[in-house]
């Protein structure tokens, strides 16, 4: 959970951006560790949001040449970012998996209008599968490669691992975006009681300490990464035949830009 000082100085930080830039925040969220449910003591915060310009400032010639992202540096563990509202459905057309995670993120600091609502109703038609098992996998595979390959180990890097090979079990089974929170992937590996007890010990260790640092590998968690990345290399998914998402993005667009007038 996010504390409430946390929370207030976070919104107070997004109101300045809204009045500094001349837009409005259509929603904000947290991102990362926190918003995956496996944050140390001292994880920052990382806020994200999108928002939206006046309509005017989209009737430009040279609207690809405009500054389409909100960015400010780290102050008191707080991170604070953001896209245009166009910038944003571009991607999420393409199943950008930071966009397709901010839509469901848990830890919502503040919506305006329909955004939020019609994103997430919007995610079955957007998402695709595929790019989903492309991200998930590479994300394991790096993590795995640079940080897991040694006698000592960082072990919070486990979680790194674990949740994108958890987010590819999921799109196997339900063929649908996976949720952000590690716990709701945990039931994919529930015939293998064991190794549910090693992670759920290993992440009550991580919420507890500042810094879990160096350790030897724990063997159950490390033998089923190991195998899950042999499994799923070759793993080719389905391509699910889906209507046409621009058409839906645009009018999801043109509502809020009516919205927000």
């Amino acid at each position: 959970m996010v504390p409430t000082p946390v929370r207030e100085e976070i919104l107070r930080r997004i109101r300045a951006a809204e009045n500094e830039h001349n837009v409005r925040v259509l929603l904000a969220i947290e991102s990362g560790s926190r918003a995956w449910g496996f944050e140390s003591p001292n994880s920052d915060y990382d806020a994200r949001f999108v928002y939206i310009h006046p309509s005017d400032w989209y009737l430009s010639v040279a609207l690809e040449d405009k500054r389409d992202v909100i960015e400010y540096p780290i102050v008191d563990d707080i991170d604070l970012n953001g896209w245009d509202l166009r910038k944003a459905l571009r991607l999420f057309s393409k199943s950008n998996p930071a966009i397709v995670e901010w839509i469901q993120s848990p830890i919502v600091y503040t919506t305006f209008g329909s955004f939020a609502e019609l994103a997430r109703a919007l995610l079955p038609q957007v998402y695709s599968c595929v790019s989903g098992v492309h991200h998930y996998r590479s994300m394991a595979k790096t993590n795995f490669r640079g940080y897991l390959r040694e006698d000592s180990v960082l072990l919070k890097k486990y979680f790194y691992v674990l949740r994108p090979l958890l987010s590819v079990r999921w799109i196997e089974r339900y063929a649908t975006a996976p949720p952000i929170e590690f716990y709701k992937l945990l039931h994919l590996i529930e015939d293998q009681p064991n190794l549910v007890a090693d992670v759920n010990a290993l992440l009550e260790q991580k919420r507890a300490a500042p810094e879990l640092g160096r350790d030897k590998q724990v063997p159950r968690i490390h033998a089923f990464i190991e195998h899950e990345l042999d499994r799923i290399e070759e793993l080719h998914p389905g391509v699910a035949i889906k209507a046409n998402s621009i058409t839906a993005l645009d009018q999801l667009f043109h509502a809020c830009l009516g919205e927000s007038r």
